[in-house]
């Protein structure tokens, strides 16, 4: 499926999940857009279902939660190995999240949560390991979210 093929109802849905995916529910959406919760539902499970929706996930504060030291490793890897090294990073112990970037030397940036300087060390270790080509760490401080506004019915007034 394309954004050709996604309707009004589609984006207000994927706006509002993106905004609050746990509070939000059929029915709201329902109640906005003027059509039945079980048309909502429907839309929901073919989205789903057409891998649009990909997936529901908790956005934990890893600071709160007592793991201080988060991280963002860049890491070169050959293109054509690419979304393989990206794969295999999402099996190591810490790693959280990992994207693919287009283009440019550093085309893997990995983001991890380590209980201290030593598990950091085995991340990058095992992303050695894997055939990444580890460049560099950031300490993330912070990251904050919010939903794409071109689902938004208001951002096309």
């Amino acid at each position: 499926m394309t954004l050709q093929g996604i309707d009004e109802l589609d984006r207000q849905i994927l706006f509002a999940l993106q905004r609050d995916g746990r509070e939000t529910s059929s029915r709201d959406i329902a109640e906005r857009m003027d059509v039945s919760p079980s048309t909502v539902r429907k839309r929901i499970d073919r989205l789903e279902d057409q891998g649009v929706i990909t997936g529901y996930r908790a956005e934990v504060d890893f600071d709160r939660a007592g793991y201080q030291l988060q991280v963002q490793i860049s890491c070169s890897a050959p293109v054509p190995e690419r979304e393989a090294l990206a794969d295999a990073a999402l099996e190591v112990d810490g790693v959280v999240s990992v994207r693919e970037i287009a283009s440019g030397e550093e085309n893997v940036q990995v983001r991890v949560v380590a209980t201290d300087n030593d598990d950091l060390t085995r991340i990058a270790g095992e992303l050695s390991e894997l055939g990444l080509s580890v460049s560099g760490e950031l300490l993330i401080r912070r990251e904050t979210f919010t939903p794409w506004a071109g689902f938004d019915e208001r951002s096309e007034e």
